[in-house]
């Protein structure tokens, strides 16, 4: 289906909700180090319950190792940061995108988004805001893609 790619993460509830939600779309998540935590912590299994044995995952060491075994795929990389004004909903996903979402504390680092800044990408928020939690935020453009693509759930 997608590809959710998270870049660092640091919170195991985030990653254990994440986990579920590409479960239950179908989505492979790639988790590139370093983790923030163990990854088999208690609280990640808790937060993606039963559906964590389910998870299509795979982790990668850095950055590079990602890129080099997914440069072909480049063109569909798409980025969620807070430093740009392109909108999500503006952006033409297709199956097997790959959605990246930086660590909760420093996102994505910016020299990899410029391999295709034409991919950057943001969540609208108002002015008192100045970021959304992570898994909330992959929802929101997981299931965007998942709208546009007109994807019948009962196939899986």
């Amino acid at each position: 289906m997608f590809n959710i790619v998270l870049v660092n993460p640091q919170i195991p509830q985030n990653t254990g909700s994440i986990g579920r939600i590409c479960v239950n779309t179908g989505s492979k998540l790639h988790i590139v180090k370093p983790i923030g935590f163990d990854i088999t912590e208690k609280a990640v299994r808790r937060a993606g319950l039963d559906y964590w044995q389910l998870l299509d995952l795979r982790i990668w060491d850095s950055l590079d190792e990602f890129y080099n075994a997914n440069k072909d795929f480049q063109e569909r990389f798409f980025y969620a940061t807070t430093k740009t004004k392109d909108l999500y909903f503006n952006k033409e996903f297709k199956r097997g995108d790959f959605l990246f979402f930086g660590s909760e504390t420093k996102g994505i680092p910016v020299e990899f988004m410029r391999k295709n800044w034409k991919n950057t990408m943001t969540i609208p928020m108002g002015k008192n805001g100045r970021s959304l939690n992570l898994s909330v935020s992959v929802g929101i453009v997981l299931y965007e893609a998942i709208k546009q693509n007109f994807i019948d759930f009962s196939t899986f």
